[in-house]
């Protein structure tokens, strides 16, 4: 995003938390995170946390993900033919079903146990995973709530975002409004120039904190709630593209909505099967990803 008035960057408030477990660590019922934290994360809307993912192990999966994300993405203009949110990033979604190294980060139990964790839940279950690569020159990412877009019928969906790279604030950081998710959702606009006036004028009428980290280290992440408000900016870099890895959950048992704008119908057919309005959210491409087992099912 372009930087605001009073814009406060390493705030105490975004708050990061250590846990070095490495990808292969066993994880089991014994959650990583206080109370405190929790009640952070649900106060704030966002957590940092370090070292999700052991940097020698993330740098395994690192080559996969960034070459099924170059083959199966789609977009081929040059950046001056793209509008905002195109000029934001090459997005290719769901690669868990298309690589198998892929799939076994996607489905890492750690990840969705510090997901089920942070929400307060027993089990969550995967909406989808999105490759979010920003292109050297690449533009900033309006302000935007993700849950506009998920026709599901909890709050308790959430975001991890983790960096494949080493980056830095010129790179494009991710960056919240802390409490802006207890307002819940706001006006219905999709991700665009739109969206970035709608929100930002919503923040700064509302007094809103704004927060991002200065450096994320490979293998840190944050985690955000589907309503909280958040943006990054431009990939200031001549020649480094910013790559980022996301996996989205949602609590067990969370049933299907009506859509509320096309956005969720598209959502609806290519992230939950059609399932039907209240029916539970549980299609064979939302598995369960932190019981001792995941259990896919294949049409």
């Amino acid at each position: 995003m372009q930087a605001s008035e009073g814009e406060q960057t390493g705030s105490p408030s975004c708050l990061q938390v250590e846990i070095d477990l490495g990808l292969s660590a066993d994880r089991n019922a014994m959650s990583v995170l206080t109370e405190t934290e929790r009640q952070s994360f649900w106060r704030d809307g966002h957590i940092l946390l370090s070292s999700v993912a052991a940097t020698d192990e993330l740098s395994g999966f690192r080559p996969a993900i960034r070459d099924a994300s170059l083959k199966y993405n789609t977009e081929t203009r040059n950046l001056s033919d793209r509008d905002t949110y195109g000029k934001a990033f090459l997005q290719v979604m769901n690669l868990w079903r298309h690589d198998p190294q892929v799939r076994e980060f996607v489905f890492t139990r750690k990840f969705a146990q510090l997901a089920a964790d942070l929400l307060g839940v027993e089990r969550v279950r995967l909406y989808h995973d999105q490759a979010l690569f920003k292109e050297p020159q690449g533009g900033y990412t309006p302000w935007h709530q993700d849950q506009y877009y998920w026709p599901l019928d909890t709050a308790k969906t959430i975001t991890m975002w983790m960096p494949l790279m080493d980056i830095n604030e010129e790179m494009g950081m991710l960056t919240f409004a802390s409490g802006s998710h207890q307002h819940g959702p706001i006006g219905s606009v999709e991700i665009s120039d739109e969206s970035e006036a709608t929100y930002k004028r919503y923040i700064a009428a509302h007094g809103f904190p704004i927060v991002k980290a200065d450096t994320m280290r490979a293998g840190d992440a944050t985690f955000h709630l589907g309503w909280t408000m958040h943006c990054a900016g431009a990939n200031r870099s001549a020649t480094l593209t910013r790559e980022v890895m996301t996996v989205i959950y949602f609590a067990d048992g969370a049933r299907v909505t009506a859509p509320a704008n096309k956005n969720q119908e598209d959502d609806l057919a290519v992230w939950l099967d059609n399932k039907k309005p209240g029916e539970v959210a549980d299609s064979y491409l939302n598995p369960v990803l932190n019981a001792p087992e995941i259990v896919v099912s294949s049409r």
